[in-house]
């Protein structure tokens, strides 16, 4: 038996409906899903794309997003399935550096400065832990803030230290409550790092700093940078400066120069060469870096010779001199003795001296070390292999495909593809 509403709906359309408006049903049916359902999707699009992850850009945020990624990090795999968490190491590996323990090289015979190198084989593996931060370790602000103010908490320099620093430090920093504000003009030697900068440029027949990348100058090895204030000079005016400094286990050179983000690392000047490929810096500067360079026969300025590149400069700046008679100003008469001498057996010139300050260029004529003494440096033979390998007593000639004189090279700060295609090569 039929419902009513059946047969009222018969009553209007007949007992068969024709098909042309079952068609129209069917296609009206269709659009309406198709209308809903784009509607649907793109309101769910548009919410979706307008979610943008949450931007900390205050500095609290900052330091919890920072604790918790650490204490993620605590959480290490020890193994394809098992896992274990890391617990944090003892006070006494606060200053924990790999490989450099200077109780342990004491102890194991190591002295004259040695004791301080890296010492792998002395150190031994140690248990796995988590060296904990300092107790107030904060953000470093970004570059270029960063550069010029440190929080004091970050590196091992009290409030007490700085008030008993001499006054190169006190011109060099200045100390405001929980922060280190480094000078745009901190002290050197001279007035300033940027006199003593356009001083070395002058030196070297150039009108100013800003010419030394058309100088070829673009690379700079800083020896013992201190504070890295000449580093970050450098770097102000387009060149790549690196730092590098001993070991101290408090208040380190290396750690401050980090903290203002240049680069920097750990390394001496004692038995072993530089972890740097040979003709990687088109200058090595030392200002009062404390490296003797009159001892170990010359070999650590056989280093510095390793490091240069052809047509490359070595600036020596030495502590002011006291007067003629004084035992400090005669250490430094007799350092500088031998420096006047032995550079001409590397084939190095010296182009310039004024003040303490000297600055050395190395030969880019290849005849050079043909035409020396038979009873000077020797030439070196084979493979160089740069890596923590004992001090070399030999040079290295022109043979190298690497030997390419600085002042040939374009004056851009960009590599040419022919310096790309031998970076890393000999």
């Amino acid at each position: 038996m039929r419902s009513p509403w059946l047969n009222k709906l018969s009553v209007i359309l007949g007992p068969r409906p024709p098909v042309s408006w079952l068609f129209l049903c069917v296609v009206s049916l269709l659009a309406l899903i198709t209308v809903f359902g784009s509607s649907s999707s793109s309101s769910f699009d548009s919410e979706t794309s307008t979610w943008v992850p949450e931007s900390y850009k205050n500095y609290r945020r900052l330091k919890e997003q920072a604790a918790v990624d650490y204490f993620e990090l605590r959480t290490l795999s020890s193994g394809a399935s098992r896992q274990r968490e890391l617990g944090f190491c003892g006070k006494e590996r606060e200053n924990y550096v790999p490989c450099y323990n200077v109780t342990a090289n004491l102890l194991s015979g190591f002295k004259d400065g040695e004791e301080f190198d890296r010492h792998c084989e002395v150190v031994g593996q140690g248990k796995w832990c988590l060296i904990r931060p300092p107790k107030d370790y904060k953000t470093p602000l970004q570059w270029p803030a960063g550069r010029d103010v440190i929080w004091s908490g970050n590196v091992k320099i009290t409030k007490d230290q700085f008030l008993s620093s001499g006054s190169m430090t006190k011109r060099m920093m200045l100390l405001e409550e929980n922060q280190i504000a480094f000078q745009s003009d901190a002290g050197l030697t001279f007035d300033g790092v940027k006199d003593y900068s356009r001083q070395i440029a002058e030196m070297m027949g150039l009108g100013s700093d800003s010419e030394f990348l058309q100088a070829g100058v673009r690379t700079v090895l800083d020896i013992g940078c201190g504070f890295g204030s000449f580093g970050a000079h450098l770097v102000s005016i387009k060149l790549m400066a690196l730092c590098i400094a001993g070991y101290e286990a408090t208040g380190s050179q290396v750690q401050l120069a980090l903290e203002r983000g240049l680069p920097a690392m750990i390394g001496n000047f004692i038995t072993r060469q530089l972890p740097y490929p040979s003709f990687s810096f088109d200058m090595v500067h030392c200002a009062q870096c404390g490296i003797p360079w009159d001892k170990k026969e010359g070999m650590l300025l056989i280093e510095v010779d390793r490091l240069l590149k052809p047509g490359g400069y070595f600036v020596l700046t030495s502590p002011k001199s006291k007067p003629h008679g004084s035992a400090t100003g005669t250490k430094i008469r007799n350092m500088l003795t031998p420096l006047e001498q032995f550079p001409e057996k590397i084939c190095w010139s010296l182009i310039a001296q004024q003040d303490e300050t000297f600055i050395w260029q190395k030969t880019a004529d290849a005849q050079c070390y043909s035409s020396r003494k038979q009873n000077d440096v020797p030439l070196c033979k084979g493979h160089d292999a740069s890596y923590y390998q004992a001090l070399s007593p030999c040079i290295i000639g022109p043979s190298s495909k690497r030997w390419i004189p600085i002042q040939n090279r374009s004056s851009s700060s960009e590599l040419s593809s022919a310096e790309l295609a031998l970076h890393g090569k000999y």
